[in-house]
């Protein structure tokens, strides 16, 4: 689960994390009032889940509250495009009104799940405000990583290593360690699958602050923490993944391909997707209906596919093990009685009561393509698709 960066300022501060001063505004006039309260200059950031914010023209710097009001007006109800929007970018909301701090150095700090090493790893680099990805990419050289041992946790000399790592002042490297030490306690303490600050930046007179910073959360999680939970903004996540939760599917991920699949098991799902590529096709989304035997969640399947209108054929690669293909039929038959189905639908059925799957499709007066293997299901996936586009 993703959060807004002044929900995950406001996280960081409780750990001492020190952060700059500034609120939340829903609409120009509390942008004006929080601006008057913060000495009338002050930056505009824009609220959504992406980055590139300034580039798209999401943070501006204003130096009065008329010009903070004007400018949050201009921000407030804007489809955001960054990189990380795609072409149909994001519609702003809200916007965090902040002090402006005068920066003299801007790193990045980063932690992170390595799940090779099976422990937190602490990055950090001298090369912050830039996308991390493009610094590992093109000097690698320039990331610092600290691996912290989950048994003992985080300890001073990690800070130290880190702040001599990124060439800090003497006097820096105390509050260094002290900032990501309570970066590195957030982290733990919220089941936090990523904790950002980019940039950290070091003011002319020698003080560290998380400039902007981001948190995500293992979904697994949650149910430890209600005050996270609380945190999530469903606006800013993908419709159909949201209607995926609320019909019971946990395993669904929107993608950008123009075949649908619905598969048991998440294995099988990544193989699924690969083999449509290697016909030649691109999937519409990941779909793991998982090993429930209810003939609703594959309705529900269905009802996330056809409101999708990216997806020109659907294919069923169902491998029956625990699930049953005689319950995955019966499912198939429901949803088209349930719905207009418009486009394709490519079953393929195996495993445990195949044959009365295989029947209960015979009888059913639904047009189904049929395929004996994943090989040949992916084709005709692929070909469905071509003709429906």
């Amino acid at each position: 689960m993703k959060i807004h960066e002044y929900q995950a300022k406001a996280i960081m501060a409780e750990f001492g994390v020190p952060v700059p001063r500034g609120r939340l505004a829903l609409t120009p006039a509390e942008a004006k009032a929080i601006a008057a309260e913060l000495g009338g200059k002050v930056v505009i950031k824009a609220q959504v889940h992406a980055g590139g914010r300034g580039k798209g023209g999401g943070i501006k710097v204003a130096s009065s509250p008329e010009e903070a009001e004007k400018l949050a007006s201009q921000i407030i109800g804007m489809s955001l495009v960054t990189h990380q929007t795609g072409p149909e970018g994001k519609v702003v909301r809200k916007v965090l009104v902040e002090e402006v701090v005068d920066t003299a150095r801007e790193l990045y700090l980063g932690i992170i799940i390595d799940g090779a090493a099976g422990m937190p790893v602490i990055m950090a680099s001298e090369a912050g405000g830039m996308d991390i990805e493009q610094v590992a990419a093109t000097t690698p050289e320039k990331i610092l990583k600290v691996y912290v041992d989950p048994a003992t946790g985080f300890q001073p000399f990690h800070g130290r290593q880190m702040a001599f790592g990124l060439n800090l002042a003497p006097d820096q490297v105390r509050p260094a360690g002290d900032l990501i030490g309570g970066l590195y306690r957030a982290f733990i303490a919220k089941d936090s699958s990523l904790a950002e600050v980019n940039p950290m930046v070091v003011t002319p007179q020698g003080k560290l602050l998380a400039l902007d910073a981001k948190m995500n959360f293992d979904d697994n999680a949650l149910f430890r923490h209600k005050d996270i939970e609380a945190l999530r903004d469903i606006d800013e996540e993908n419709p159909l993944e949201v209607e995926a939760q609320q019909l019971g599917i946990n395993n669904y991920i929107k993608l950008d391909g123009n075949i649908g699949c619905v598969v048991n098991g998440a294995g099988l799902a990544m193989a699924t997707m690969d083999i449509i590529k290697l016909a030649g096709g691109e999937p519409a989304n990941f779909l793991d209906i998982g090993t429930v035997n209810d003939p609703e969640r594959v309705v529900g399947a269905f009802k996330l596919l056809v409101a999708d209108p990216s997806v020109k054929a659907i294919l069923f690669n169902i491998f029956g093990g625990m699930a049953r293909a005689d319950v995955i039929a019966t499912g198939i038959v429901e949803a088209a009685k349930q719905m207009e189905i418009k486009v394709p639908v490519v079953v393929r059925l195996e495993g445990t009561n195949a044959a009365e799957g295989e029947k209960i499709l015979a009888q059913s007066p639904i047009q189904l393509v049929r395929a004996a293997d994943l090989g040949e299901a992916a084709e005709k996936a692929v070909a469905s698709a071509k003709i429906t586009a």
